[in-house]
């Protein structure tokens, strides 16, 4: 392909965003960063592009963001053994500290510097500063304590509105502040749901190491590019969604019946998923839809 081929066909890219960009321009989309891919420095600041691409194209991205395999090295250098109550991670006074580290000091900064270097204006928003999470202490499955673990039950939702009408990317952490002011750390995809809820968001994008939803997990070629709330039921059910996305699955599925309008997941990884998944005619990830 020649050099004005190569022009011609960045150029009818751009004609076939152009009915998106119409359609989204002052929607609000909740993008929620989470995996190893964000250990890869190319691979974050590539997504990070994207989300500054949709910003200037008239999106208001709200960014919740994870950390888990940061957090996971962190606790093992200081000597602490993760203590997991039924699938979940314990978190005591020195655990929280380490977390809270790790998410509002490096990754929530790291983020909030690559969407800068960009041109965009972003803010950090967690527990070492303006925090619009509010949450209760929570139990595992069988009623036990998780330590400083909480459940979002509110978001600053006119916190986060405000950020976005002054074209600021709000980059939330998912640490927030229990009742009587203790700071609790909030599994990342519910904190992300619970965002997007609040703020009746266009879409909810999870951006992780996962390709989307295959219909046979060993089959590149079986990806489901559109699902239902019940086709997306059904592979539950049917044991075609297994392990880490089960919980990714659910969590948007709350976010539809909370009046989101539509939630995908993409992959880190693939350059520019993001902007195919929303501007382009065919994704290369899933969504759901209602």
């Amino acid at each position: 392909m020649d050099h004005q081929q190569q022009a011609i066909a960045k150029a009818a890219v751009l004609i076939e965003a152009l009915p998106y960009i119409r359609r989204f321009r002052g929607t609000v989309a909740v993008v929620k960063l989470g995996g190893s891919f964000m250990d890869v420095p190319q691979d974050l600041e590539a997504v990070c592009a994207d989300i500054a691409f949709m910003r200037a194209v008239g999106i208001h991205p709200v960014i919740v963001h994870g950390g888990g395999k940061a957090i996971s090295r962190a606790m093992e250098q200081a000597g602490l053994a993760p203590r997991w109550i039924d699938g979940l991670r314990f978190t005591g006074p020195e655990e929280l500290r380490i977390v809270e580290d790790v998410l509002a000091t490096d990754v929530n900064r790291e983020i909030v510097r690559l969407l800068q270097e960009t041109g965009a204006r972003a803010e950090a928003l967690t527990t070492k500063g303006r925090c619009p999470l509010k949450a209760e202490p929570m139990t595992s499955a069988s009623g036990r304590d998780l330590g400083l673990v909480g459940k979002v039950t509110q978001v600053d939702a006119l916190l986060l509105r405000g950020l976005c009408d002054l074209g600021t990317i709000p980059v939330c952490a998912p640490l927030a502040v229990g009742p009587d002011g203790q700071k609790l750390n909030c599994n990342a995809d519910e904190a992300s749901g619970a965002v997007a809820r609040a703020l009746a968001a266009e879409k909810l994008v999870n951006v992780s190491d996962t390709h989307g939803i295959r219909a046979s997990a060993d089959d590149e070629g079986s990806l489901l590019s559109h699902l239902s709330e019940a086709d997306a039921e059904r592979l539950l059910s049917d044991g075609v969604i297994t392990g880490g996305m089960i919980p990714k699955v659910r969590t948007l599925l709350d976010a539809l019946k909370g009046g989101v309008k539509k939630c995908h997941i993409v992959s880190g990884r693939v350059p520019h998923s993001l902007l195919l998944e929303i501007y382009t005619d065919r994704g290369v990830g899933t969504e759901i839809v209602p």
